[in-house]
C-alpha cells in the first residue's frame, strides 16, 4: 500500500522490564522510570499514523493537520505512557487541536476517550476530568510550546512548556492509541513536531550495536545476521534462525520489518530451543507458532492458502486483511499473547483475533518459549524490536 504526504479519508478511522520468573510471562509492574521510547513521526511521511475525517500533511520536517474535522491516530495502542510533543497553534483562533488518548480509535465501537485541548484559550482542558482545568497562561501565543502527557496507573499528570499544568489521580484509562484530533479551518494549520512516546513497562530486545539477548537457533555462528546502521539485518546468507536468550509467556512484542520484493520471513512466538513450530506430536505440546512475514503482494505468491498471507498464525489462523506496504517500506507488527489467544496487529489493523475455540490446534501448541526471527535466506531489516505485557 502507497502511502502520500497528504492523507484524506473521509469516513472514520532503558530500558528494563521487569519478569516473574526464568520463563515468565512480562509482569504489569508499571514504573515511569522504565520503558522504551520510540519516535512516533519521522519527520518525512506519515508511517505509523492513520487519518480518519481529517487531511494530514508533512512538510520541512514538520505534521501538519491541514484541514477537517476528525482524528490522526497512531499504529499501536498504549496503556501506560509518557506522550512528549511540540505544537504550534493555526494563526486562524477558530482553528483547533487536541490531544487524544484511552480509546480504540481503529473500531466504530471505539469506546470512551480523553482530549487534551489545545485550542487558544483553552489549552490543557480535558471534558470529563473535572481537576484537568485549562492552562492558556503556560502557553506561548503563536510559538512552538511542548506538552508532556503520562499516564500511570490511576495517576495522568499534564505538563506544559515544562510547567506542571495538572494532576489527576483515581482515574482508570484503558488501553488505547493516541491521537491528534483536528478542528482545522483550511488555511490555518495546526503544527506538530518532535512526537514520541515511551512505553512503559516495555523493554528493548535490541540494543541496535550488537545481538546482545541473541543467540543462533541451530547453535552455529550467527554469520547471517548482522547489525547495520542501527538496524538488526539478515544479509540472505544461508544460515541459523535468531533466538532470544529468554523464554516467555504472555506477553506484547512490536517491532518494525522491511523486506526485498518476494521477501519471506517470521517470528518464531514460545517455540521450544530446537525451533518447532511445526506442530505437535502424540497429543504432546512440543511446538510453538510462527507468524508470517511476507511481500504477499509480489506475483510469486498468486496461489497462497489463507493462512500464509503475512501476519497469519502460519497453518493455523489466517489473516483477515492485506494491509502490508510496498517492498522496500517499513511495516510496523505487534504480536500479543495471552493463552492460548493470539492478536496480530499490522500497520495499524487488526488482522488476527485467534484463540482455541475457534482454532482447536492452538491449544496443542506450547504457551512459553523462546522468541525467534526466521532466516529464509532472503535479506530483511528489523528495527524497534521490544516485548511489554499483553494488552487482552
Amino acid at each position: 500500500m502507497r502511502r502520500t504526504l497528504s492523507v484524506l479519508i473521509a469516513a472514520l478511522t532503558l530500558p528494563a522490564a521487569w519478569f516473574v520468573s526464568a520463563t515468565h510471562a512480562v509482569a504489569e509492574k508499571k514504573d515511569e522510570a522504565t520503558g522504551y521510547t520510540v519516535s512516533l513521526f519521522n519527520g518525512e511521511n506519515l508511517y505509523g499514523w492513520h487519518a480518519n475525517g481529517c487531511e494530514a500533511q508533512v512538510a520541512d520536517g514538520t505534521l501538519k493537520l491541514a484541514k477537517g474535522n476528525g482524528v490522526l491516530r497512531t499504529d499501536h495502542r498504549y496503556g501506560d505512557f509518557v506522550l512528549e510533543l511540540k505544537w504550534k497553534p493555526g494563526k486562524d483562533k477558530g482553528s483547533a487541536a487536541g490531544v487524544v488518548f484511552g480509546a480504540d480509535l481503529a473500531s466504530k465501537a471505539g469506546g470512551k476517550s480523553y482530549v487534551v485541548s489545545l485550542k487558544p484559550g483553552e489549552e490543557g482542558a480535558v471534558a470529563g476530568l473535572e481537576d484537568a482545568k485549562a492552562r492558556p497562561d503556560l502557553v506561548k501565543a503563536g510559538q512552538w510550546n511542548t506538552l508532556r502527557l503520562s499516564v500511570t496507573g490511576k495517576q495522568i499528570n499534564l505538563d506544559i512548556n515544562g510547567q506542571p499544568a495538572w494532576k489527576v489521580s483515581g482515574v482508570t484509562v484503558p488501553a488505547g492509541h493516541l491521537g491528534l484530533q483536528a478542528e482545522v479551518a483550511e488555511g490555518s494549520p495546526v503544527a506538530f513536531r518532535d512526537l514520541q512516546v515511551t512505553e512503559l513497562g516495555y523493554r528493548s530486545m535490541f540494543n541496535g550495536r550488537d545481538l546482545t539477548g541473541w543467540e543462533p537457533g541451530a547453535g552455529t555462528e550467527a554469520t547471517s545476521w548482522t547489525v547495520e546502521d542501527g538496524l538488526l539485518v539478515c544479509n540472505g546468507k544461508k544460515g541459523p534462525w535468531l533466538r532470544s536468550s529468554e523464554q516467555y509467556g504472555d506477553f506484547n512484542m512490536r517491532l518494525d520489518y522491511k523486506l526485498l520484493p518476494g521477501g519471506n520471513s517470521g517470528v518464531y512466538v514460545r517455540v521450544p530451543k530446537n525451533g518447532d513450530h511445526r506442530g505437535a506430536s502424540a497429543n504432546q505440546k512440543v511446538a510453538g507458532v510462527e507468524i508470517q512475514i511476507l511481500d504477499d503482494q509480489s506475483p510469486r505468491y498468486t496461489n497462497l492458502k489463507d493462512y500464509q498471507y503475512c501476519g497469519s498464525v502460519y497453518a493455523i489462523a489466517p489473516s483477515t486483511q492485506r494491509v502490508g506496504r510496498e517492498a522496500g517500506q517499513w511495516n510496523s507488527m505487534e504480536i500479543d499473547c495471552r493463552g492460548t489467544r493470539y492478536r496480530i496487529t499490522l500497520n495499524g489493523v487488526v488482522i488476527v483475533d485467534a484463540d482455541a475455540k475457534e482454532f482447536p490446534e492452538l491449544a496443542q501448541r506450547l504457551t512459553e518459549g523462546y522468541l525467534g526471527l526466521q532466516n529464509h535466506s532472503e535479506e530483511v531489516w528489523f528495527r524497534n524490536l521490544r516485548i511489554g505485557p499483553s494488552q487482552q
